[in-house]
């Protein structure tokens, strides 16, 4: 495995995306094909913080508020097919938790961070260079390569990056290529040795403690319809 994780933005995962079939136009475009769809109140439960990037002044073009990151959830789960609530519980608390509560899209951290590091997922660079070929091809992958060095990983990073169906589609692509699927059952049964397996034989992190509040609000979000 490529990915150690011992930071709050460190992560590594790729997407390999396809298309999805369009909503009839009497649905709910926020979620496309999907019967339990993740609104902007939804986040907003499992995370107050993500009612609003007015406290990311920093970098304010990474941060994605629940409005925002609702629809490319929706979207990721759809093409996925990450249906039980438990998988979905699972993703959002990692995401939110790699990415700062959405608030970061590249690795910052400690400045200036890593070059080529970054997504939704903060996904390390060996894995950026695979999602970025899947998702925009291995020819403009080489073309970004050819800066070189640290521009070369930027570019490759910008690939995956670019629009927020990309950045958010990262981590159900890794559950559905990457996890087995007894890990997959742990999540779907929305227990703790579960969640703790996803995060230590799949993700190959450690089960720090603080990584558990997102994951029972979410499973609480969830569950309740919200």
């Amino acid at each position: 495995m490529y990915i150690k994780s011992s930071t709050l933005f460190a992560g590594a995962f790729a997407l390999c995306a396809f298309a999805a079939p369009l909503p009839d136009c009497d649905e709910d475009t926020t979620s496309p094909g999907t019967s339990n769809a993740i609104t902007k109140e939804t986040l907003i439960a499992i995370e107050p913080k993500t009612a609003s990037c007015a406290a990311s002044p920093k970098f304010p073009g990474e941060c994605a508020d629940a409005a925002r990151a609702a629809p490319a959830i929706n979207k990721a789960f759809e093409t996925y097919k990450i249906t039980s609530k438990g998988e979905q519980a699972a993703l959002i608390a990692y995401m939110l938790f790699e990415s700062g509560n959405f608030t970061y899209n590249r690795n910052h951290f400690p400045e200036p961070g890593r070059p080529g590091q970054g997504s939704r997922m903060m996904a390390m660079p060996p894995f950026i260079k695979k999602y970025a070929t899947a998702v925009a091809g291995a020819e403009a992958v080489a073309k970004a390569e050819a800066a070189g060095g640290d521009a070369g990983l930027n570019a490759v990073l910008e690939l995956v990056i670019s629009d927020d169906e990309k950045s958010f589609g990262s981590a159900p692509w890794f559950l559905t290529s990457t996890c087995t699927p007894e890990v997959r059952k742990g999540l779907e049964a929305e227990t703790v040795d579960g969640w703790h397996d996803f995060l230590t034989k799949c993700v190959e992190t450690t089960a720090a403690p603080e990584r558990d509040p997102l994951w029972t609000a979410a499973k609480k979000a969830l569950n309740s319809g919200n």
